[in-house]
């Protein structure tokens, strides 16, 4: 029998990093799949890392990285590019993950070819197309042109049944997320993180700070410094802000917070560092949706600095609260959760609604033989 012929596509950190397990299982089955990886190198620098770090080496790598382009460059490049390589080299499917520009732009590209799509980590909803933007386009019209939904959550799923997916097409898988981060999580702290720990007071509790998205960007990032600022006069406490390269978030926030006592600005860290730093946090302050589900893994409690989210079932469950970027609210959530043994324990111990490390195992098993047993969580379930 002819092994099936599968592509995966990624552009970003967060897309490799959720990939990577995916990646690693349909390489088990030499005999039945013959899979390649093709980055697009939407973002060039964190996605090498990534790729280092699970050692991904890609079939085909676009390099269609340009300084400021807009999502539509980046998507038009890629449909161009996707178009040529299908036109060479037939696939049965094409893998991607996420919501991205080339998740969005991928998925098209395939369907043209009639290759069929297979979205990991589909389902995801917040029913407010400005937030996240563009995010929450990409995602729906990702789902509308894939031929399989892995979804993360029930959660998910039933956002895909409502929305006219067929039934068989939808599986509930955990999401790889979980996967990725319990064989990172096992590997050594970096050197550079070592010194890190070395110059901070290991006495006063670990707050980690993340916040990049579009719609932070402007009086939102302001307002999360403000309410940072307001933490950081606490002297039991220091700050941990890795700051995205973009300058709509590097430069106001190293504007606003590089001298204050108490805070340490980094640069943008590995996935590596960054498992290990959540690992020692206290709480996480964070707009980032990877961290919202993988905090809960790590017992560590998330404010999410976002006015809604596509994650809801780590709020279901305790480990996460949707605080939105109010300076004033922040504080009285962080301080909360920080001062309160009862609620950090309470959001330390939830069940994480996400996964239990053998989604990607699931997902292959489906392309293989069209069913798995599926992923449930009884607690986010009863809520």
């Amino acid at each position: 029998m002819k092994p099936l012929e599968i592509l995966i596509v990624f552009g970003t950190r967060p897309e490799a990093i959720k990939l990577a397990p995916v990646l690693k299982q349909l390489r088990r089955y030499p005999n039945e799949i013959k899979v390649r990886a093709c980055a697009t190198g939407q973002h060039r620098e964190m996605l090498d890392q990534v790729m280092d770090l699970f050692e991904i080496a890609p079939d085909f790598d676009l390099g269609l990285m340009r300084p400021n382009q807009t999502p539509n460059q980046v998507a038009s490049l890629i449909l161009a590019e996707l178009d040529r390589l299908f036109s060479e080299k037939p696939f049965d499917w094409m893998l991607v993950q996420g919501d991205t520009t080339t998740v969005m732009a991928a998925s098209i590209a395939a369907h043209h070819h009639r290759i069929k799509v297979g979205h990991v980590e589909a389902g995801l909803r917040t029913y407010d197309r400005s937030n996240p933007f563009p995010e929450e386009m990409n995602r729906v019209v990702t789902d509308h042109v894939s031929d399989l939904h892995f979804a993360p959550t029930s959660t998910a799923r039933d956002n895909l049944l409502r929305e006219g997916i067929k039934p068989e097409r939808v599986f509930v898988t955990g999401n790889t997320v979980i996967d990725a981060l319990e064989w990172v999580a096992e590997k050594p702290v970096p050197a550079s993180l070592t010194r890190l720990f070395a110059r901070l007071n290991s006495t006063k509790p670990l707050l980690l700070v993340t916040a990049h998205r579009r719609e932070s960007q402007g009086k939102p990032l302001r307002n999360i410094c403000n309410a940072l600022r307001a933490l950081a006069r606490r002297d039991n406490l220091q700050i941990v802000f890795p700051v995205h390269r973009n300058p709509n978030v590097w430069e106001p926030v190293h504007r606003e917070l590089k001298d204050v006592k108490g805070i340490t600005l980094l640069p943008p860290v590995d996935y590596l560092s960054l498992v290990h730093l959540m690992k020692r946090s206290r709480l996480i302050l964070t707009d980032s949706g990877g961290i919202q589900e993988e905090a809960p893994s790590l017992g560590v409690p998330v404010l999410v600095l976002r006015e809604s989210t596509e994650r809801p079932e780590a709020v279901a469950a305790g480990a996460a609260r949707l605080v939105g970027t109010d300076p004033l609210r922040i504080v009285n959530e962080a301080e909360r959760v920080l001062n309160d043994p009862v609620t950090r324990s309470k959001m330390s111990r939830a069940i994480n609604p996400y996964g239990d490390g053998k989604a990607a195992e699931r997902i292959v098993k489906i392309l293989l033989h069209g069913r798995c047993e599926e992923f449930v969580c009884e607690d986010l379930v009863a809520v």
